[in-house]
């Protein structure tokens, strides 16, 4: 009891001193309000080698997102909102991010509320519209509730960050983490709390830029069951290099959950949610990825550039006898003024969204799985 009280007035603490440094500068004077309104229309087609049905029919074109951008700026303080909804069966609407800002100096910047979690290559550790493994385990364009302080060096950029916790919609006693959400997070009868990010990057080069950094994450995993407060945490190392019109991007991550089950049920799995459904992940494990890109800009009508790219990850779990998944992601994105479209060929053996059972692929997986692939266009104005 003793150290779940501590565990309590600690993050209590933390959380409300950080809140009266943001608010306690002076703010900068700024007579007008700001505010800029955007969004984007998205559509896809898909065309999946394990539905015989599709197959038949050549594939399906439908709706994808729509989604509302706001940001605005008033004595000093920003904010940063994107709300999107989605179909009901991928989780119906929800907000992406949301969050206020300061600017202590040009290089110094602090944000509250729900924003991106400092953790591996961002914004996006992928160049296709599926992102890559990383994302299917919360390690990829995650956004989480709580306050995160960044600094941007010509040399270092270093962000540190807590986070309350993840989306919270019910605020009950005992409520689970809802499945309409965006990102990965541990759902069913745990819940992330308590976390704290720390990362760094080194900067260097001229004509090849380079971008080397650590990241470092470590929070609570709450039971509703046991009402005990387990742990769960990742480490990354990663390096991103920009040579002309290349790009190149890899990362490893290694990864453990220590849930404080109720007797009788497995600490080998933990179970995650977004977009409307929840699947099990193996608790512990170690995630490789590398991505590759090249612009290749052209003037074919509206077209101005083309990127094609190669995404592939492997996730090695470490629980005996849980078998292994990968992804590979080739494709293009097409730069049209306001439209971009990604046209990508997905493969993925033992993934969830990839011709698998969903409920355990990145769990305990199926030795005898077959790679299966997606072909996928997604259409998307912007404005």
């Amino acid at each position: 009891m003793l150290e779940k009280i501590t565990h309590l007035q600690l993050s209590k603490t933390l959380y409300l001193s950080i809140l009266t440094i943001l608010f306690a500068f002076p703010v900068i004077a700024q007579d007008k309000p700001e505010l800029e309104i955007g969004g984007a229309l998205r559509f896809n087609y898909n065309l999946s080698s394990w539905k015989e049905g599709q197959k038949k029919r050549g594939g399906d074109f439908g709706y994808d997102m729509f989604r509302i951008n706001a940001k605005g700026a008033y004595k000093g303080i920003f904010f940063d909102a994107e709300y999107r909804l989605y179909s009901e069966e991928f989780g119906g609407g929800f907000l992406k991010q949301g969050w206020l800002g300061y600017n202590f100096t040009e290089q110094d910047q602090i944000h509250v509320g729900l924003t991106q979690v400092p953790f591996g290559i961002q914004q996006y550790n992928s160049n296709n519209w599926f992102f890559n493994l990383t994302y299917y385990v919360g390690l990829e364009d995650d956004h989480d509730m709580g306050v995160k302080y960044m600094h941007s060096g010509e040399k270092f950029e270093y962000q540190l960050a807590f986070f309350k916790n993840a989306e919270e919609y019910s605020f009950g006693s005992n409520s689970e983490v809802s499945s309409s959400r965006y990102a990965y997070d541990v759902a069913g009868r745990n819940k992330e709390v308590n976390q704290f990010n720390g990362k760094i990057i080194y900067k260097f080069g001229k004509e090849t830029a380079s971008r080397f950094g650590l990241s470092l994450q470590y929070g609570g995993l709450y039971n509703l069951d046991t009402e005990e407060v387990g742990d769960h945490s990742a480490f990354a190392v990663h390096y991103e290099i920009t040579k002309g019109k290349w790009n190149g991007k890899a990362q490893f991550i290694t990864a453990s959950h220590n849930p404080e089950n109720a007797n009788g049920e497995s600490r080998d799995v933990i179970t995650m949610a977004a977009y409307g459904a929840p699947y099990e992940v193996a608790a512990n494990f170690n995630m490789y990825s590398l991505g590759i890109s090249r612009n290749v800009p052209v003037a074919l009508g509206p077209i101005s550039n083309l990127q094609f790219y190669n995404d592939f990850a492997y996730m090695e779990k470490k629980v005996e006898g849980f078998t292994d998944s990968y992804m590979n992601v080739t494709g293009v994105l097409i730069s049209a003024g306001n439209v971009y479209t990604y046209i990508d060929y997905a493969a993925g053996y033992n993934h969830s969204w990839l011709g698998g059972n969903f409920v355990d692929d990145f769990a305990k997986g199926n030795p005898d799985a077959k790679w299966e692939a997606r072909f996928n266009i997604n259409v998307g104005y912007y404005f």
